[in-house]
């Protein structure tokens, strides 16, 4: 199989660490050239979702700019430059929730759309959380912290209720995981 070729670039709009958005000139596989090809680029992220030691699994309650109507959230944030995908969950759980947890299960990076950019999302699950600190959150929307048994978790899932495609992955993934390594998750990252 052939690939792709890009044979010229261009930025068209920057918009400081967080956009980028380029025009690119693409040879096809088959040698037919694709002008003005959109490309962007956004830092990498993360999301985890959250399992207490009580077993209960911490979400938000969230209105975002994008979704007025509000929608359940993982807890999320950008991956700082030079930062691993594990060590930015760390800290945006500390930083957002307050928790530390005791085991965490790398659920996977995923590409959000490889054919226009964008960013790769890597998701985990946090295990055996506790409470550290206070959160010191620097998000701009409100959010209000539930907490969920493992049923409601499924039934949120199944409603709809988390809005983002990679928090309902990273739920189904999470929830995949329990299942399969059933009480005894032995499968951890590391730093």
């Amino acid at each position: 199989m052939q690939s792709f070729k890009t044979l010229a670039r261009r930025v068209v709009l920057t918009m400081g660490r967080y956009l980028i958005v380029e025009s690119h000139t693409v040879q096809a596989p088959d040698g037919r050239i694709l002008p003005d090809w959109p490309w962007i680029i956004t830092p990498d992220y993360i999301n985890v979702l959250v399992e207490t030691t009580a077993g209960k699994f911490l979400v938000f309650n969230q209105i975002k700019y994008g979704l007025p109507d509000g929608t359940l959230a993982l807890i999320g944030g950008y991956i700082e430059p030079g930062e691993s995908p594990l060590a930015a969950a760390q800290r945006e759980v500390l930083e957002e929730t307050g928790y530390q947890a005791e085991e965490w299960v790398d659920l996977g990076s995923y590409l959000a759309d490889p054919n226009r950019g964008i960013a790769t999302g890597s998701l985990f699950l946090a295990r055996k959380a506790v409470p550290v600190t206070q959160p010191n959150s620097d998000d701009l929307e409100e959010q209000e912290v539930i907490f969920l048994s493992r049923q409601e978790l499924e039934a949120a899932l199944d409603a709809g209720d988390f809005k983002l495609m990679a928090w309902s992955a990273a739920v189904a993934f999470a929830l995949r995981a329990l299942d399969r390594a059933g009480d005894n998750l032995s499968r951890t990252s590391e730093d």
